[in-house]
């Protein structure tokens, strides 16, 4: 267990997928929460959540690894909750029923990290430390509702607590190595959203200014190019396309069977569903029943979350390599599906023509053109792809783009922040004109 000397300051970086913690002690020195695991010492942790049914109905939690953990060895009574960050913005979602309780947003938060510092074994007490917690530039889901999600924030971390948008955190990280005046450029591609902002910065004497000029973001990023590698080289082999026979006409297999391929939870959970019924009936009627005999066997069998690990690891190998081999083996499942770079890339065309066009938007809403970015910095999971890469390269010339400490930058600014002797020019604005863009609270 690492040894916290005096902390002052908490940076949490609360991500759709992982979650990272910084703290800033009195003493000004930046560290991150590191904690070991089953699989080894970690410093992001999953943002999954996992219940059991405790004595007398009460649900019991688990988070993170060890969450995961729980669910591999239990999945038939785990209730497993993933990428619960994307509930924030959504009126839609009014809570969920977990064995007899219901948990709002708000609870699944505080769940979350009433057990992340469980685990911490008294080496945070968030009580009495300065929070900064990082939030997205637009908020995941579909018509979502950035001041719902604030309220909802505020409920779970409390009132004191103070957010900053994320990839304004990752430029403040970024510029602590400035000796001159810049103007930068930061994408931050998580799991759930890519978001972008253009900060100025001026460097005066020991002391760094900031004027946050524009932000802006889009509900696209890491999950979106997992489900496009699933959606073309797995679904296909597990039925998705083919065909069936019902009174003498020949008919096309549901694509809704599929969608739960978007996120390996969701499968577990359609093993108990009436779509895992159907499917099931499906089969007799299939002209391929091979295909759906394996899609029925992964279900059945929960080996949702080795595929998921699969499919993460042949796109991680995409980012070094022009071609790799998704690789999946389980009981009578046998995957071996080569995958070039250029088939990931036309594959997630989408995507990236989404994040063009967000680009283009924080540009705009600067009022600056591609000659007056000064620096870009890439921070998140996704930056390590190619062709994200390549966005911001073609555009402005490699030597303006850089990278490092993908996974950490966000959680350190945010405790840089609370370190400034004027954090507010940082802070993010809680309340937002739905009829205008996103405004900083404070510039100088």
């Amino acid at each position: 267990m690492q040894s916290l000397a005096r902390p002052r300051v908490l940076g949490i970086d609360f991500g759709t997928t992982n979650t990272v913690v910084a703290i800033a002690s009195n003493a000004g020195a930046i560290s991150t929460l590191s904690l070991p695991t089953g699989r080894g010492v970690a410093t992001a942790f999953r943002s999954v959540l996992a219940f059991h049914e405790g004595d007398g109905g009460r649900p019991v939690a688990e988070v993170g690894p060890w969450a995961i953990e729980d669910f591999l060895k239990h999945p038939a009574g785990t209730r497993l909750i993933q990428s619960f960050k994307t509930y924030a913005a959504s009126a839609r979602f009014d809570g969920t029923r977990i064995f007899n309780r219901t948990f709002l947003f708000e609870d699944l938060v505080g769940t979350y990290f009433r057990h992340l510092w469980r685990h911490a074994e008294g080496a945070i007490d968030p009580r009495g430390l300065s929070t900064i917690v990082g939030r997205p530039v637009t908020f995941a889901g579909a018509d979502p509702v950035d001041a719902l999600a604030m309220q909802r924030y505020a409920s779970a971390f409390g009132r004191d607590a103070r957010y900053v948008y994320e990839p304004v955190a990752a430029a403040l990280f970024f510029a602590r190595g400035f000796n001159e005046d810049a103007t930068v450029l930061v994408g931050d591609f998580g799991g759930g959203t890519s978001d972008f902002s253009i900060t100025r910065f001026s460097r005066n004497g020991e002391r760094i200014s900031a004027v946050p000029l524009a932000h802006a973001g889009v509900a696209c990023a890491g999950d979106s190019f997992d489900y496009q590698i699933i959606s073309h080289a797995v679904s296909p082999l597990l039925g998705m396309g083919g065909t069936y026979v019902s009174n003498g006409k020949t008919l096309t297999i549901p694509n809704h069977f599929y969608a739960a391929l978007a996120r390996w939870n969701q499968l577990a959970l359609m093993k108990w569903s009436k779509d895992m019924r159907d499917l099931r009936d499906l089969r007799e009627q299939a002209e391929d029943r091979e295909a759906l005999d394996r899609f029925v066997e992964l279900l059945e069998n929960d080996y949702s979350y080795a595929l998921f690990r699969a499919v993460s690891a042949a796109k991680e190998a995409l980012s070094s390599e022009h071609s790799t081999h998704l690789t999946f083996r389980a009981g009578s499942i046998d995957i071996n599906r080569k995958i070039t770079r250029r088939d990931f890339e036309r594959w997630i065309g989408g995507e990236l023509n989404e994040i063009r066009r967000t680009v283009d938007e924080t540009l705009r809403r600067a009022a600056l053109s591609d000659a007056d970015i000064d620096k870009i910095y890439l921070t998140g999971g996704s930056s390590f792809v190619p062709a994200v890469r390549a966005i911001f390269t073609e555009r402005f010339g490699a030597t303006k783009v850089h990278r490092g400490s993908e996974f950490e930058s966000i959680a350190q600014g945010l405790a840089l922040v609370g370190t400034e002797p004027d954090p507010a020019q940082w802070y993010a604005a809680v309340t937002m004109d739905a009829a205008s863009e996103p405004r900083p609270s404070a510039r100088r």
